[in-house]
């Protein structure tokens, strides 16, 4: 009877101890997965980081030592460099949750500016230059004006001012492009940017030092000045950074000022990079920038993320289509890739935000 008694007596405890160790086990595996959402959202570049060091193994074992050379490597700073700069100037923008959809269009109408007022007015180029920069400046005071004191959404008004800037470039070059030795010849200035040197058999341009100095500089006035805590701040909740004491009209607007800032460098820089001034070129800028952005691991609900990632982002871009070509492979392929990254991206980001529930 006592024998019989205690029968019931173990198996409840064999049973409650069996429970014990899968709670235990859950809850260390959900710990893991916890853990690594923090870190994630600590550090989101990291994610970037880890696919352009593998599509780099990756393609460098498939496409041998071609894809390897120092000249193949830095072939792929000069192709993204545009897209890069432009790129740091949309992350501006999506920090705060908005997003900027002309920065294409401020990019080609400040490089049309240069190029006009130095060879249709006769201004020195230096002047042409600054004037291209102030043109490029004040459109995003515009955008910055209508979207921090008008209320309006950043999507209709930079929507709206690409419309705009696109056909104030058409109208004003009436479609006409300033040929590359024409440039050359009266105002190297404009084609500073696509001057090359060499290091060791790697070609740089001062388009890509400023790129790389533009990313340096920003990831340090993001993380380390006023200004950056009040971007961060606004894109993680306007009403609680204009409770605290954010002047929220004011940063928003200097950010879209920067941001235009920023994109009529890129023009300048893309008058290097061609050599010549063009109406049509870079007229998918807007959407190149914003996969940058979204590969780079910034979150486009604004308020987290890592300048660096777009760098990431561009360069991810910019291996996948130089390695595609050495292959062989068809450039749709690449379309495809950057495709299925884009969604990769934006589902990892819902999962980081869960760190935060």
């Amino acid at each position: 009877m006592s024998a019989n008694s205690n029968k019931p007596l173990a198996y409840e405890q064999s049973l409650g101890a069996a429970k014990t160790t899968v709670a235990q086990f859950e809850q260390e595996e959900g710990g893991v997965l916890r853990t690594m959402q923090h870190i994630l959202h600590r550090s989101p570049w990291v994610v970037p980081l880890i696919v352009l060091a593998l599509s780099i193994v990756v393609f460098g074992i498939l496409a041998g030592s071609k894809f390897f050379s120092p000249f193949a490597l830095t072939l792929i700073l000069q192709q993204v460099q545009i897209v890069g700069i432009v790129a740091a100037a949309q992350t501006l923008v999506i920090l705060t949750a908005g997003i900027d959809l002309s920065v294409g269009a401020i990019m080609v109408l400040s490089s049309v500016v240069m190029g006009q007022f130095t060879f249709r007015y006769g201004l020195p180029a230096e002047i042409s230059v600054l004037c291209g920069l102030v043109c490029g400046t004040f459109i995003g005071y515009l955008n910055g004006l209508l979207v921090a004191r008008y209320k309006l959404p950043p999507f209709i008004v930079t929507l709206g001012m690409w419309q705009i800037a696109l056909a104030t470039n058409f109208l004003y070059s009436a479609n006409e492009t300033i040929r590359a030795q024409d440039v050359a010849d009266t105002a190297p200035i404009l084609q500073f940017f696509g001057e090359k040197f060499n290091i060791g058999g790697a070609v740089f341009t001062y388009g890509v030092v400023f790129m790389i100095l533009l990313f340096l500089l920003l990831a340090y006035v993001l993380s380390s000045t006023a200004w950056g805590r009040h971007v961060y701040a606004i894109g993680d909740d306007k009403d609680a950074a204009e409770l605290s004491g954010v002047k929220t009209d004011k940063v928003l607007i200097s950010v879209y000022m920067v941001a235009g800032l920023i994109c009529a460098f890129a023009g300048w820089a893309m008058i290097g990079r061609l050599g010549s001034v063009s109406p049509t070129v870079g007229q998918f800028a807007n959407i190149e920038s914003i996969t940058a952005v979204v590969i780079g691991g910034i979150s486009l609900f604004g308020g987290r993320g890592s300048v660096l990632g777009p760098l990431f982002g561009a360069l991810i871009v910019g291996v996948f289509s130089l390695g595609l070509r050495l292959l062989g492979v068809d450039v749709q392929w690449t379309y495809l890739l950057i495709g299925v990254l884009i969604i990769a991206a934006v589902s990892i980001d819902q999962w980081i935000r869960k760190a935060t529930v």
